[in-house]
């Protein structure tokens, strides 16, 4: 037979079984899908990861004091600002200072009742350096950060029940009020922002007791000196004692958090994969019963001259398309799930040409593993026996 008979034949045994070919094939699709699925949406996650990391920029430092010799409290030199700033590939530097107040929505609340929101000075250079956002007012400036002026990040204002700036809007901070002249967006790189109270450095250290010394510095590095940037910046910060510097890359987090996605990918994977072999299991089971159901057919086509190859080749096209019919399925309502899924995250949606190739690739190898014994045993049946069956 010319290979469009085979095909021919094939699709008429799939035909004469509708429900019981949708249901094998429907095992197929369901781990086809499954694995498509799992890397389009892994894939659509990393495309968003890097995305939101070209926009926030991955050349952001931070360098914090880190735990002394002797167990004490370290900080860093009141001077570490402008000596990190005279490092050559050091685009931008700003500072944050610890101050021992507390910040409240009015004079009322117990003294208990914190919320966990920390109370810092910043420099008036904070968002240009670490990309931080308003959703509404201003930044603290050289005309306001002189005076009870307090930036709220969004959950710090959450707390307190604060969801507009303005002249008439202030909380209770260090036993004054204080005008919230901002409210800062969630930025993902300095998460900590979110939930702090900043106001001015020159009135912190003039009013609130604040001494002086940064607690955190925020530090843009030329994007491809970045690593060697690091590795001076505490030496530099801190000359005298560079063992008590902790510097870390914010942008390492966002990978970390990626790295466990992966995991968790990887795992669904597999599921994938036995949903695959279930599948596979699934098709065998059919072609066994078919040929066990049409000896007669075999029979009757051996004895009109059909050669143990062409039978051969029969049960394995009826395989085959039975597998590629239930991987086509399998990606598409793979696709489908990932654009879904990716549309609701807000991700840009992507599958990998490779994956789709894969999932079709591997369904007609499942389906030649499948089919190969039922298409042998068809194959050996002999005419007379075959046709002597009722």
């Amino acid at each position: 037979m010319s290979p469009a008979d085979v095909l021919r034949v094939g699709g008429y045994g799939l035909r004469a079984r509708p429900m019981r070919v949708f249901l094998s094939a429907l095992g197929i699709a369901i781990g086809i899908a499954a694995m498509v699925g799992v890397v389009g949406i892994s894939t659509s996650s990393t495309e968003d990861l890097d995305r939101r990391l070209s926009a926030l920029g991955t050349n952001l430092l931070s360098v914090t004091p880190g735990p002394s010799l002797s167990g004490d409290a370290s900080h860093l030199p009141g001077e570490s600002v402008e000596m990190v700033g005279n490092i050559p590939d050091v685009e931008s530097v700003t500072a944050l200072g610890k101050v021992d107040a507390k910040v409240y929505r009015n004079d009322h609340i117990p003294d208990a009742e914190t919320s966990g929101i920390a109370v810092y000075a910043a420099k008036t250079d904070l968002p240009g350096t670490t990309g931080a956002q308003l959703t509404d007012g201003r930044w603290l400036n050289a005309a306001n950060d002189r005076y009870p002026s307090v930036v709220l990040g969004p959950r710090a204002a959450e707390q307190l029940g604060v969801h507009r700036a303005g002249s008439d809007v202030q909380v209770w901070l260090g036993d004054r009020w204080f005008t919230v002249i901002g409210l800062l967006a969630p930025n993902e790189l300095t998460p900590e922002l979110d939930t702090q109270a900043l106001v001015g450095w020159p009135y912190a250290r003039e009013n609130l007791g604040f001494d002086g010394y940064p607690s955190v510095l925020h530090v843009r590095a030329v994007e491809e000196r970045v690593s060697q940037v690091q590795g001076v910046l505490g030496a530099t910060a801190n000359p005298e004692k560079p063992d008590e510097v902790a510097v870390s890359r914010p942008s390492d987090a966002l990978a970390a958090k990626e790295a466990t996605d992966d995991t968790l990918s990887g795992l669904l994977l597999g599921l994938g994969a036995v949903a695959l072999l279930v599948g596979g299991v699934g098709v065998a089971n059919t072609m066994v019963i078919s040929v066990l159901e049409r000896r007669s057919e075999i029979g009757l086509r051996r004895s009109l001259g059909a050669t143990r190859s062409q039978i051969r080749s029969q049960f394995l096209c009826e395989s085959q398309l039975l597998s590629a019919l239930g991987g086509v399925g399998g990606v598409i309502l793979g696709i489908a799930v990932t654009i879904g899924y990716a549309s609701y995250q807000g991700w840009p949606s992507v599958v990998p040409a490779w994956a789709m190739a894969g999932g079709i690739g591997s369904t007609l190898v499942i389906g030649a593993l499948a089919g190969f014994y039922p298409a042998v045993r068809a194959a050996r049946l002999p005419p007379t026996e075959a046709l002597a069956t009722p």
